[in-house]
């Protein structure tokens, strides 16, 4: 189960960072019901602990706006917010669906969006 991400951050997106975030990366998470959804909660924290995994960080603030169907070649967009305002946009593909078992893929964006003034 996904733990609960920090809401103190400390991403930075230069360029190596955007870099390392991710070449290609899977996750899984297991849906918990009949119908094969993964809640927009229980991705966020996914698409965090992974990012976290795969490149040493702490986990980031990760937002994804809606829940991502068990369906392959569904995608949905999730927004990276690093702790000077900057975001990056994270996609989730999913790869598979294996009964409550949502398998995907996770790709950061190349380039991030300036914070806010």
């Amino acid at each position: 189960m996904p733990t609960i991400r920090s809401t103190t951050v400390t991403w930075s997106l230069s360029a190596m960072a955007v870099g390392a975030l991710l070449v290609g990366c899977s996750a899984s998470a297991g849906v918990g019901s009949s119908e094969s959804k993964l809640s927009k909660d229980k991705l966020s924290a996914t698409v965090a602990e992974k990012l976290a995994e795969t490149t040493g960080q702490p986990e980031p603030d990760i937002t994804c706006p809606e829940d991502l169907a068990g369906k392959v070649g569904t995608t949905t967009r999730c927004i990276l917010t690093a702790g000077d305002g900057s975001t990056l946009g994270v996609t989730a593909t999913v790869t598979s669906v294996d009964g409550d078992q949502v398998n995907f893929d996770i790709k950061a964006d190349d380039e991030a969006s300036p914070a806010a003034n």
